[in-house]
């Protein structure tokens, strides 16, 4: 692939990445580290292998067809359509609602506005937060997202191996505590937030969707369709990227907080401070407004990609459910309810960051396996173009990554009846 193919193509891997690293990656990975150490290295390597085939049949569908997973869930029935639908009206404020106190923690955190008030404004700011979101989707759209997922991504690449380097440095890997005496990943609260930790690592497999979704949107600003193969390794970039990432993250817990006993809080502004600390720990203290920017920078990207991918979700599906075009007041329309439920839950939940993360992580992994049995029927059907199946090593790797995915669902089903 040439330069200029390559920069016409490159986008929705991006767009994938940048919405995983957020909440997954600068949370829940750095939290693996520090309560752990690396023991559950195991468990962020296995969800990027069983979770692989499904975001990249979002890709391939979209590639080989010209429409959207959505679109091609409604070929199942009309009650398909209606399961989506439902589906993330349950799931995008959860999801929305941990995305955006974490983003309003470090805006908060990098301007010290709670601590200027003596008060928690996390609640305030995110109102703040949300409001320029949905401004920049409303009127940029998919070119204003992808300029700024793009910019994000540098400096956070940047940032995040500097601070790691640096971690390495400051602490050899055999200083870093094995995990606690008696520690049980199938157990207790291990098992509890071995599935939160799952849920949205690299990130919620019912958010393949969006990829088919950005990949249409990326075509039609460039009126450049690339082949398959190379729709493909732009996608597999951006999902490289997320697992290096991951690994950061996970090595910056374990090597700077784990090796030195400490806990990330559970409040808002302060977990945020305890987040950015790890970097000036290692960098400086004159490094902590960069690092804030480029905490906050990672978090924002996160923030925008998932509000546009949830609204363009919603327009697709009653698209779909009516059989219809897309209509872009629907994507407005969604956008605007999204932002406001979010909103109410992050003020009904202000100080319980942790909580609110790990259940709609929680609700993401166990909606997983229907969502990856939906998608790998889509792109094996008799139906869909020959040329552009998945192959059978593919194939295999999906099967048993759904395989994985069901039976912690299975096993996570029993835990909580227990």
């Amino acid at each position: 692939m040439n330069v200029r193919r390559l920069m016409l193509t490159l986008g929705p891997g991006i767009l994938f990445a940048s919405t995983a690293i957020g909440t997954s990656h600068l949370v829940q990975a750095t939290r693996a580290g520090a309560d752990y150490g690396f023991a559950l290295l195991w468990a962020i390597l296995a969800a990027h292998v069983a979770k692989y085939p499904f975001f990249e049949f979002g890709t391939r569908y979209a590639n080989a067809t010209g429409t959207s997973l959505i679109q091609g869930y409604r070929t199942f029935g009309r009650w398909a359509s209606w399961v989506y639908l439902v589906l993330t009206a349950f799931t995008c404020l959860f999801v929305m609602g941990g995305v955006g106190i974490v983003t309003a923690a470090f805006l908060d955190n990098l301007f010290g506005v709670s601590a200027y008030w003596g008060m928690n404004a996390t609640p305030h700011v995110a109102v703040i937060t949300m409001a320029g979101c949905v401004a920049v989707l409303m009127l940029g759209r998919y070119a204003a997202l992808d300029t700024i997922i793009k910019a994000i991504s540098i400096v956070l690449l940047v940032g995040t191996v500097g601070a790691t380097i640096g971690a390495l440095f400051h602490t050899p890997l055999s200083a870093v505590p094995p995990a606690p005496i008696g520690f049980d990943p199938w157990t207790g609260v291990e098992f509890t937030f071995l599935i939160a930790l799952l849920g949205w690592m690299p990130s919620a497999v019912d958010l393949s969707p969006w990829i088919s979704i950005w990949t249409l949107e990326r075509y039609k600003q460039t009126g450049f369709t690339p082949t398959l193969r190379s729709a493909v390794r732009e996608f597999n970039l951006g999902y490289a990227f997320c697992l290096f990432l991951a690994l950061c993250f996970l090595l910056l817990g374990a090597l700077l907080l784990r090796t030195n006993d400490l806990a990330l809080p559970s409040g808002t502004a302060s977990f945020a401070a305890g987040i950015v600390g790890l970097y000036t720990d290692v960098l400086g203290s004159w490094s902590a407004p960069l690092v804030g920017s480029a905490a906050f920078a990672a978090m924002l990207g996160t923030c925008v990609a998932c509000l546009d991918g949830f609204s363009r979700s919603f327009g697709h599906g009653i698209a779909a459910l009516r059989n219809a075009h897309v209509r872009s007041s629907h994507e407005q329309i969604s956008l605007v309810v999204i932002a406001i439920g979010a909103l109410m839950l992050i003020i009904g939940f202000p100080e319980d960051i942790r909580t609110l993360l790990d259940f709609g992580n929680i609700l993401s992994f166990c909606v997983a396996p229907p969502s990856a049995l939906a998608i790998f029927i889509l792109v094996t059907q008799s139906s869909f173009p020959c040329e552009a199946r998945p192959s059978i090593g593919l194939k295999v790797t999906a099967v048993l990554g759904f395989l994985f995915l069901s039976g912690l669902t299975v096993l996570y089903m029993l835990h909580v009846s227990s």
